[in-house]
């Protein structure tokens, strides 16, 4: 049994992320956002026995000093913590600098000084920008297409400098685009999902053309389990993908069919990213993690939705989200 940090812990892949390490016997450090109500996320809902089982940490991770003690003590670190809304990083881009950024040199330093066995420092595929060549292997040339992504690709220098400069056992994750239960309303498919379920027969989206690799959040918090369990992953950076692509409108249709026949898709200027920041195409190599994990997806698109859809379909699940809107 060791004992992890999860920063990111109240979050969507976060929260499944401590799930999956409570199955698999770890003492677990959650590290939570501070905040007046006392809020723990997504943790909030977990069965007390569960909840039990965890130790909570508020505090934020761009404070050096709440990070350094949450992360004494423990052997293996998740850093999820982030903000990845791409939109809000238009207007707020210095939040995503100290946040991605600073926050991910915080955990870096922390756990340099304090001799952490495992660093995993969370990526994104949006790093890549728009495919020039697929599958897209994790030598692709990275491309900053909105200021989130671009505090992304710095984190991720920070984390290799970090293990070059001092031989920090770090690896770093790129998971492309988990879905599933508790995913923010921000996304694609809970904004898809949450209009059909409220009713609506005109679904309001931004582009339908770019197509995506979708993986479920089970197979996602799976990959970062499996890959803290290799060492020769140290020193790597590792994409999580299903090496397949589905457009935006066809998965949106897919979902359609599924709730509401009857719905239409109605373009939402609103909803259109700058067209030189919109990524056009991804399809990942799964190649890699293949090499150094016996890790696979265990959920294809149709199963992964069908849960998707089953969870928010309960109407408390879905009591925080606002269909009405639209969610930056």
């Amino acid at each position: 049994m060791k004992t992890v940090l999860v920063t990111g812990a109240d979050g969507f892949i976060g929260s499944h992320l401590v799930e999956k390490l409570i199955d698999e016997g770890h003492k677990v450090k959650a590290f939570v956002y501070y905040n007046s109500f006392n809020s723990w996320g997504w943790l909030d809902s977990f069965p007390k026995e569960k909840l039990s089982q965890i130790e909570i940490f508020t505090g934020d991770i761009r404070d050096s000093n709440g990070v350094r003690t949450a992360v004494k003590g423990v052997d293996t670190i998740y850093h999820l913590a982030a903000l990845i809304a791409i939109p809000y990083s238009y207007h707020s881009p210095d939040s995503y600098v100290d946040t991605n950024v600073k926050g991910t040199l915080n955990i870096l330093q922390a756990a340099r000084d304090y001799d952490v066995n495992r660093i995993l420092v969370t990526s994104t595929s949006e790093v890549y920008g728009t495919a020039l060549y697929v599958p897209i292997d994790e030598k692709h040339p990275k491309q900053g297409q909105s200021p989130y992504s671009a505090t992304k690709i710095g984190a991720d220098a920070m984390a290799d400098s970090f293990y070059r400069s001092f031989n920090l056992p770090v690896t770093i994750v790129r998971p492309f685009n988990t879905y599933g239960p508790r995913q923010s309303a921000r996304a694609v498919i809970p904004t898809i999902i949450t209009q059909l379920l409220a009713g609506k027969t005109e679904i309001k989206l931004g582009a339908l053309h770019p197509t995506r690799d979708l993986l479920y959040v089970k197979d996602t918090a799976n990959g970062f389990v499996e890959i803290a369990k290799s060492e020769k992953a140290i020193g790597h950076e590792i994409n999580l993908a299903t090496q397949q692509e589905i457009s935006i409108g066809d998965l949106a249709q897919q979902i359609i069919n599924i709730i509401n026949p009857k719905a239409k898709i109605v373009s939402d200027d609103i909803r259109l990213r700058p067209e030189k920041s919109e990524v056009e195409r991804l399809l990942g190599s799964a190649e890699k993690i293949r090499s150094l994990t016996s890790w696979k997806p265990q959920f294809d698109l149709n199963e992964g939705l069908k849960q998707t859809i089953e969870w928010f379909s309960n109407s408390e699940n879905r009591k925080n989200y606002k269909a009405d809107i639209y969610n930056v």
